[in-house]
């Protein structure tokens, strides 16, 4: 795996990229390669994506020409490739002068985000009444409406990703506590009116 320091958080501003990464298949793979610091095979990054091993490497290939994925050292006999993130996460910046092409890839970007957030939802929801109780009572589904300035706004964002840094998965998956899940904590902060 490459050094933390190597790897960087990214703005994706060419609509070209945020069109290869509306897919959630391709949300999955990146989000395992990014959140796990492991090298995954096209047959096992078909686990996490739901596909199967030759239509995960189409997309792991695109995610290649983009320069978001790369093949990573063998893991032995160098029959398989091995894929690795070159980044630890990304975000697009919407930018309010971005032109109509632009516009249009982030919003599929973001609807194919959203959908994959409302369904990792909805399987918690569907799974609950299966859940150990201290996990079903540990979950938060919560939204508090704020009355802040631009500057009070930037400010409580940043003091809530300090926050949850040191518990994201890349930081912890080496030496998890005991018992630990991965958890999904999806966070939006924008203006109502």
């Amino acid at each position: 795996m490459r050094d933390a320091a190597e790897q960087q958080r990214i703005t994706i501003t060419d609509p070209q990229v945020m069109r290869a990464l509306a897919h959630p298949a391709r949300l999955a793979i990146m989000e395992e390669l990014g959140t796990s610091g492991a090298a995954l095979t096209a047959t096992e990054a078909a686990a996490v994506a739901g596909l199967s091993p030759s239509a995960t490497s189409y997309h792991l290939r695109a995610l290649a020409r983009f320069g978001l994925v790369e093949e990573a050292p063998s893991r032995g006999d160098g029959r398989e490739r091995v894929w690795r993130s070159t980044v630890h996460s990304w975000q697009v910046d919407p930018g309010g002068s971005a032109d109509p092409e632009t516009q249009a890839a982030e919003g599929a970007l973001v609807d194919a985000y959203l959908s994959r957030e409302v369904d990792r939802i909805r399987g918690w929801l569907a799974r609950i009444a299966d859940e150990p109780p201290e996990w079903a009572s540990g979950a938060l589904m919560s939204e508090s409406v704020l009355l802040l300035t631009a500057d009070e706004l930037k400010s409580f964002n940043a003091e809530l990703m300090r926050l949850i840094e040191p518990y994201k998965r890349r930081h912890r998956i080496a030496d998890p506590p005991e018992g630990a899940r991965t958890v999904a904590v999806t966070y939006k902060a924008v203006p109502l009116d």
